[in-house]
């Protein structure tokens, strides 16, 4: 869910910030009823064109990150440092001292590795989120130049 709420958020954003309609003069007096023909047959056209459609909602082009199967973590690896410190100690001759030391140090790995997978799963979800709204960019600007190029030569100033 928390993922689904990130994608449409991303697009929401990348949506605002391209949002803004064109302002469409008529050179030749068109009539209104006519400017909202020549709108409604140059919105068809630039979407047949560019396979972009403003109207529609924004989708992603691929699929989020997995996310990997949980490391690490504090208790998984108190739990390996015990039993190897109880080994390594057993060979030493102190049990509990190595099962302590093993426990706080697995504790301390098992963490590390664990904060480690959730940076890389980040760094992963904004990576794809960026490609994302690039993708979304660049296919709402073509559909923007269709637009303005079929309206401009039907006699209308685009802007």
């Amino acid at each position: 869910m928390k993922r689904l709420l990130t994608i449409v958020s991303t697009f929401a954003l990348a949506g605002t910030a391209m949002a803004q309609e064109m302002i469409v003069y008529p050179n030749d007096n068109q009539s209104p009823d006519q400017q909202e023909q020549d709108k409604f047959q140059c919105y068809s056209w630039a979407k047949g064109q560019t396979g972009f459609d403003p109207m529609a909602p924004p989708t992603a082009t691929e699929a989020p990150p997995q996310q990997e199967a949980q490391q690490g973590g504090v208790g998984r690896g108190a739990v390996r440092g015990t039993v190897g410190g109880a080994v390594v100690g057993a060979i030493a001759g102190d049990t509990k001292k190595g099962a302590a030391i093993g426990a706080a140090s697995g504790a301390l790995m098992g963490g590390m590795r664990r904060s480690d997978q959730k940076r890389r799963e980040q760094t992963a979800q904004q990576q794809w989120e960026q490609e994302q709204v690039a993708q979304y960019t660049q296919a709402r600007n073509n559909y923007n130049r269709a637009y303005a190029a079929c309206l401009e030569g039907r006699g209308y100033t685009v802007r």
